[in-house]
């Protein structure tokens, strides 16, 4: 005789119990768990994208651009990696590292680009092919 917790997994096949609920259950939340995995793993590379990001401009580019210094970013951006490798995505902390790297990319990073504060000078687009390291070449003129 059927008890009341009938068709709460009590082992006797899907007929009568309801068992079937329950393997439907748990493939849900494994997927469930697989789509928070995806989403921790890409947390943390978007992290780490900004971490070093953060790490590749120099020192006055922040002061130029007028934010944060050099190494108060790469501290954040660098305990929000550690965090979202250490803790679980359901955590409040990762989240915290989320505002913050968003913070970084986009109010920090575009005004250091802006300023030019990148790994050294990039002349890609500028000046024309006779410019010497010096500045344009004019034949001898």
């Amino acid at each position: 005789m059927p008890g009341p917790f009938c068709g709460y997994g009590g082992g006797q096949g899907p007929d009568e119990t309801g068992d079937e609920k329950g393997e439907v259950g748990d493939v849900l939340v494994q997927a469930f768990g697989q789509v928070m995995y995806w989403i921790s793993i890409g947390l943390l590379v978007f992290s780490l994208v900004a971490f070093v990001n953060a790490a590749v401009h120099r020192e006055d580019a922040y002061r130029a651009a007028d934010k944060q210094s050099k190494p108060f970013w790469l501290i954040i951006l660098g305990v929000a990696v550690a965090v979202n490798l250490f803790m679980g995505i359901m955590s409040f902390l990762p989240v915290l590292g989320l505002v913050a790297t968003i913070v970084y990319v986009v109010d920090v990073r575009p005004a250091l680009k802006q300023v030019g504060g990148g790994r050294g000078p990039r002349r890609r687009g500028r000046g024309s092919s006779s410019d010497g390291p010096y500045g344009p070449y004019n034949g001898g003129r």
